[in-house]
């Protein structure tokens, strides 16, 4: 199964960012982005691709362990940015160094567990709204999220989600997530 562990923003911060996402479909070219669905919006602490289903309970264990070690903390989205350009997002502002660290904490856990991950690298808070597959200027769309600040709210608990990859072949089609599990941040979880 392919997995990945996840901070979900609530309800009302994905509104606030709705609104301004709306307000770039209306910029030159939005069309030609492939732009994430709502329901997808989360930030990915650790992607661990695919899981052997044997490894699962160990990890289980350890990202609850990872849970308990880390506070809650404040967090809000804030401004934009790209990756090259070809992926536009949404960044995060608040306590930044807390959510690194239960980034590093959750991709420990998996590493412990037997997951085979990636090269570790530098973690950067980001939301994903769009991809394209062409070089594009995303620029304007940056620009038009530089001043947006949301409301700040409580990362309260640590997802361990499943993307299961679109099969049916219908354009714009994207993958579908499963919470496989949750444990609540701190001491008390």
């Amino acid at each position: 199964m392919r997995l990945f562990a996840a901070v979900l923003p609530p309800d009302e911060a994905l509104r606030e960012l709705g609104r301004a996402v709306d307000r770039l479909h209306e910029l030159p070219g939005a069309d030609a982005l492939r732009w994430t669905g709502r329901p997808a919006w989360h930030f990915t602490l650790a992607f661990m691709g695919e899981v052997d289903e044997a490894l699962l309970p160990d990890l289980i264990e350890r990202l609850g362990r990872a849970a308990r070690r880390t506070e809650e903390f404040p967090l809000r989205l804030h401004g934009g940015g790209h990756f090259g350009r070809r992926t536009l997002w949404v960044g995060a502002a608040g306590a930044l160094d807390t959510m690194r660290m239960l980034a590093e904490r959750t991709e420990a856990a998996a590493r412990r567990a037997g997951v085979s991950m990636e090269e570790p690298r530098r973690y950067h808070a980001h939301l994903t709204l769009a991809r394209t597959r062409t070089d594009t200027d995303l620029r304007p769309y940056v620009d038009a999220l530089g001043p947006f600040e949301g409301r700040s709210w409580t990362v309260s608990r640590l997802l361990l989600i499943r993307s299961n990859l679109p099969g049916g072949g219908r354009p714009g089609e994207g993958p579908r997530y499963e919470e496989v599990g949750r444990w609540p941040l701190g001491a008390a979880g």
